[in-house]
C-alpha cells in the first residue's frame, strides 16, 4: 500500500564553526541517503560539543571535517572529501559499510 518506512540515524556533523561545512555536508548526505531509503536526523556541531551530544546517547555515528579528540563507542568518518570531492566515492563506500554494520546490530 504504502512505502516501507525509512531506517533513521541520528548524526553529529562536526566542523570548526559548527555551521557551514557541518551543514552543506549534512545536507547533501540527506539527499543522498533519502534516495537510498534513509533519513538522517543531523545536529551540525563544534568539536567542543561533540562529547555533551554523544554523552546524551542516541547518536549513531559522527562525520566531521575537522579534527574531533576524543575516544567514542561510536564511528567517526571523516568528511573532508565531501567536501573538497576527493575520494567522494571512497567516503561514501565507508559510510555505507557503516550504516549496513549498524542496521546488523
Amino acid at each position: 500500500m504504502g512505502k516501507l518506512s525509512k531506517k533513521k540515524f541520528r548524526v553529529l556533523s562536526v566542523c570548526g564553526s559548527g555551521t557551514v561545512s557541518s551543514t552543506m555536508v549534512g545536507d547533501r548526505l540527506k539527499d543522498i541517503l533519502d534516495e537510498k531509503g534513509y533519513t538522517l536526523d543531523i545536529n551540525e556541531v563544534k568539536p567542543t560539543e561533540v562529547s555533551s551530544y554523544v554523552d546524551q546517547g542516541g547518536v549513531d555515528f559522527i562525520i566531521a571535517t575537522t579534527t574531533v579528540s576524543g575516544d567514542y563507542d561510536i564511528p567517526v568518518l571523516n568528511a573532508v572529501p565531501f567536501l573538497t570531492g576527493f575520494g567522494e566515492e571512497e567516503f561514501l563506500e565507508e559510510l555505507m559499510e557503516t550504516i549496513k554494520e549498524l542496521e546488523n546490530q
